[in-house]
Order: C-alpha cells, then sequence, then structure tokens
C-alpha cells in the first residue's frame, strides 16, 4: 500500500467553531489495514498569517476510556460548574445561520469560497460569509447574520 492511501481519510466530519477554529475528526487506515482517529483543532492566525494546528491520534484500543472520560468530563461541567448555562445556545445560533446561508445562496446572494475541506488542507476551509451585520448587536438575542457573529 502506498503512502498517498494511507494517509488519505476514509471518514470525515468538520465542526466549524466560530470564526477561526474548525475541529475536523478523521478515519485513517494503518498500513495494516486496520483504522484510527485523527482529531485536529485548525486555529486561524490573526492578521491573516496561515494556520495552527494541533492533531490527536486515536486508537481502537482506547476508543472506549476516551469517550468514557470525554463525556464524563462534559457532564461534569454541566452538572456541576455551570448547570444554569444553555448548552443548546450555540446549535441554534449556528442552525440559524446556515439556514440564512442557503437561503441566501438560493437566491444567489451569497459566495462560497471553498477548496478541499480535509485536515491536510485546513486552511482553504474558510467560506466567505454574508457581510450584513445584526441590527442591534448589543443584545444577547441579535440575530446571527454571518459566521462571524456567532461569538463561539
Amino acid at each position: 500500500m502506498d503512502n498517498q492511501r494511507r494517509f488519505e481519510s476514509v471518514y470525515s466530519k468538520k465542526v466549524r467553531a466560530g470564526k477561526r477554529r474548525t475541529y475536523f475528526f478523521d478515519v485513517r487506515r494503518t498500513k495494516g489495514d486496520d483504522f484510527y482517529l485523527t482529531l485536529t483543532e485548525s486555529t486561524k492566525k490573526f492578521h491573516g498569517n496561515g494556520y495552527e494546528r494541533h492533531k490527536i491520534f486515536l486508537y481502537k484500543e482506547d476508543f472506549n476510556r476516551f469517550m468514557e472520560s470525554l463525556e464524563d468530563v462534559v457532564n461534569h461541567v454541566k452538572t456541576e460548574l455551570m448547570p444554569d448555562y444553555d448548552y443548546d445556545e450555540y446549535t441554534r445560533r449556528h442552525e440559524e445561520w446556515e439556514a440564512k446561508r442557503a437561503e441566501m445562496e438560493a437566491n444567489g446572494e451569497f459566495e462560497s469560497r471553498t477548496n478541499n475541506d480535509n485536515t491536510e488542507n485546513a486552511e482553504a476551509s474558510e467560506v466567505e460569509a454574508p457581510v450584513e451585520k445584526a441590527a442591534d448587536e448589543t443584545t444577547e438575542e441579535a440575530s446571527v447574520e454571518t459566521e462571524d457573529d456567532m461569538a463561539w
């Protein structure tokens, strides 16, 4: 098996986390036709000077313990440290922005600029957002007009 095939993702998920950060979850193949995960955080550097990436490699023998520990610490924050926080707030805001973007694309008002969105080309995964701003950006309930308005 050649190196090109070995480092290709066989399955990928991308999670945008605001205007500067994106997470990539990739399933990759080993030389022995086994699989492992790479978790990549890609953060856009200030002043447009490229991207900074951090990777975690997760192997099948660690999946269960990793998931149990991740779930445990997230639940600790949700139930013990910040039980009154609205954890669905950003999901709703993201869905609102995606609906607005889809509407604008359907009307020809939105320009999408994407290349290959895999982790090897993470810096090319930025999307140009509409330039409108919320009418009242000082309130918590201001509508989300662009992905940049999503204060993650």
